[in-house]
């Protein structure tokens, strides 16, 4: 985990020298099989570079039965189980890595509750789910799962590390 500190855009503006700490994390999205079935994929990937957020790693695999097992571990023994096995591996999915300031909080704001009728318009969810099950994507929900989750899915050598010529504008 990274930390930087950057001017706000307040201060920028009004040349006051103060500085805001900022947690630069990183967070495992996945985008599900219904996601892809539906064409969804570009609208969602492009809300995430559109709010400033930087993809570290993508690509697109399919998801086995042991990498699902593994992934949804705590769900093993639960009614759905199967039923969710059946789906993440039915048709490829996107897995990336997402970085930026407070990374989690805000993919996970902007991805919205898992049950997508109840899911706010505005989120992604909220805007295209219409399933509590098939609710298209997967994000990590604290740092310990993100980090689980992106060795689960990437080699360290599939993670790239680089500076957005223009993150000053999105901060």
């Amino acid at each position: 985990m990274q930390s930087f500190f950057i001017l706000c855009g307040l201060c920028a503006l009004c040349g006051k020298q103060e500085n805001t700490l900022m947690m630069t994390q990183r967070t495992l999205v996945l985008i599900k099989p219904d996601a892809i079935q539906r064409g969804l994929s570009g609208e969602i990937i492009a809300r995430f570079e559109r709010k400033g957020l930087k993809i570290v790693a993508i690509k697109m695999l399919q998801v086995t039965p042991e990498l699902a097992h593994r992934h949804y571990a705590e769900h093993v023994g639960k009614p759905f189980y199967p039923a969710l096995v059946e789906y993440v591996t039915g048709s490829p999915a996107i897995a990336m890595v997402i970085s930026g300031p407070e990374a989690i909080t805000v993919v996970r704001l902007m991805v919205g509750p898992t049950n997508g009728l109840a899911a706010p318009p505005g989120t992604i969810r909220g805007d295209f789910s219409t399933s509590h099950r098939l609710n298209l994507l997967h994000a990590s929900d604290s740092e310990a799962s993100a980090e689980q989750e992106i060795a689960a899915f990437f080699d360290v050598s599939e993670i790239f590390d680089y500076d957005l010529e223009l993150a000053h504008w999105f901060r």
